[in-house]
This record gives C-alpha cells, sequence and structure tokens, in this order.
C-alpha cells in the first residue's frame, strides 16, 4: 500500500487564483484630479495593466479658486450676525469630477468597451462615484479598492490592485 501523504500522480494540485483581476478586466484608478482606466492584458496570477484612457482636471485648492470671503446672515431682531461657512470649491471640483467620470464609464460600457470593471480611488471619491454610476456600470463592476494609487507606477497599480482585491483563503 501506498504512503497517503505522498500525492496522487494523476491529480493536478494547482491553486485557483481568486482574483477579480482577470485578463480583459478594466480598473479605474482615480483621485479628484486624475482618473486612469487601464485593462489588465496579463492573467490573474501576473496581471500586466496597460492605460486605455487618461482624464487630468485642473482643481486648484480653494483659496485660489474662491474670491470673497464668506458670506454673514442675521440671527434676528439683535444686531448680532453669524459667519456661514466658505464654499469649498476644490472639494465641489472632485464631486463634478466624479460625476464626469461616471458619464465616461457609462460611456464605455454602451460602446461595448468592458464587461468587468474594478473601481480604486480614496474612500471619499469612491463614495461619489458609487453615488454617480449608473446601473448599467455597476452591474459590471466586480471589485473596489479604497487606495490612492495615480501616482504609482503601472507596475505597483497592478499588485496592490491584485492584493488589496483578492479575497483571503
Amino acid at each position: 500500500m501506498t504512503d497517503p501523504r505522498l500525492k496522487h500522480p494523476e491529480i493536478d494540485y494547482t491553486r485557483k487564483n481568486r482574483s477579480p483581476l482577470k485578463m480583459g478586466t478594466w480598473v479605474m484608478v482615480a483621485d479628484g484630479e486624475k482618473a486612469l482606466l487601464l485593462e489588465n492584458i496579463g492573467d490573474a496570477e501576473t496581471p500586466r495593466l496597460e492605460v486605455r484612457r487618461e482624464e487630468v482636471q485642473d482643481n486648484p485648492p480653494s483659496r485660489e479658486q474662491g474670491t470673497h470671503a464668506p458670506g454673514r446672515y442675521n440671527d434676528g431682531p439683535q444686531v448680532q450676525r453669524s459667519a456661514v461657512q466658505d464654499t469649498d470649491w476644490h472639494w465641489l471640483a472632485k464631486e463634478r469630477f466624479a460625476a464626469d467620470l461616471a458619464d465616461l464609464l457609462l460611456d464605455q460600457v454602451r460602446k461595448g468597451r468592458f464587461e468587468r470593471i474594478i473601481l480604486v480611488a480614496g474612500p471619499k471619491l469612491l463614495g461619489e462615484l458609487r453615488r454617480d454610476l449608473h446601473k448599467e456600470v455597476t452591474e459590471k463592476v466586480v471589485a473596489e479598492a479604497d487606495l490612492t494609487l495615480t501616482n504609482h507606477t503601472v507596475d505597483d497599480m497592478a499588485r496592490r490592485i491584485a492584493d488589496a482585491t483578492t479575497p483571503e483563503s
């Protein structure tokens, strides 16, 4: 009788990679000012991302966008006045950028450019994207990652996205 600890020669003992970053999966890496649309031309085991599109928005700090002091209002019949919080123009531009990205993704889905997509952005921008995404795009989202990677190399992005989106064994 053979030792049961020995591997059976007819059985393939390969490990299945559970990463959603399979060949053909698109990835959108975004922050409030830059977005990259990438496609994995490798496989799940060794992802290789290739840039398909880049979107950039000029978004200076709020102090450079605001033109005047915050408004004031009267608190009632007294002479007392209160300040109104100034508008965060920088964040409003990020919200508009998220809405523009959602429209771009919808356009890409309708053109049949991708069947699967992974969204990668910081937590606030990811929340804005979720809110603005059309149902057609939401159905194609296979994973999300709360990472800010726009200033990383494409190879580093691929590694970090694969690590962040692969479920634990």
